[in-house]
């Protein structure tokens, strides 16, 4: 499990845009890594358009955003077109990263137990270490909360 402090996992892997990210490459930059459930969906789209829209904030915070999931590539293609995003989805199918970061969680949906991510937003410092976790993100809110917190880093 990882916590506030920490040295944040590396990983390598490929963008929306075709890029590789590589997370120990953004060093010198902050890092804003969030794990949302799945592209489209009501909550993960209002959340992708409220990083969207405050994208020049984190900008201006020589910040960089990344979204990962477990969609397809396709499907995280479709959602930035729709949306325009500005930032990096990764779409991590084999839940390599989204275990390393301890989202891939059991949850209660109506009364049924399944496994899916906990949505999870983690700042990430210019120096590679962990200054924050947001477990159980609740989405209204939750980006200016970052934004305050990222200042004080």
């Amino acid at each position: 499990m990882i916590s506030a402090g920490d040295i944040a996992p590396d990983f390598s892997a490929q963008g929306s845009r075709g890029e590789e990210i590589i997370l120990s490459a953004l060093k010198g930059k902050k890092v804003v890594l969030y794990f949302y459930p799945k592209d489209m969906t009501s909550g993960c789209t209002t959340e992708a358009c409220d990083f969207r829209d405050h994208h020049s904030e984190f900008m201006a915070a020589d910040t960089v955003i990344i979204g990962v999931s477990k969609d397809t590539m396709g499907s995280h293609h479709k959602f930035i077109e729709k949306y325009q995003l500005p930032f990096a989805l990764i779409s991590d199918p084999e839940l390599e990263i989204i275990q390393t970061y301890g989202v891939w969680k059991e949850k209660n949906m109506y009364g049924k137990k399944t496994m899916g991510i906990e949505r999870t937003t983690i700042i990430i410092d210019e120096q590679g270490i962990i200054r924050k976790i947001y477990p159980k993100v609740k989405v209204k809110g939750h980006v200016e909360q970052v934004l305050r917190d990222l200042n004080k880093i």
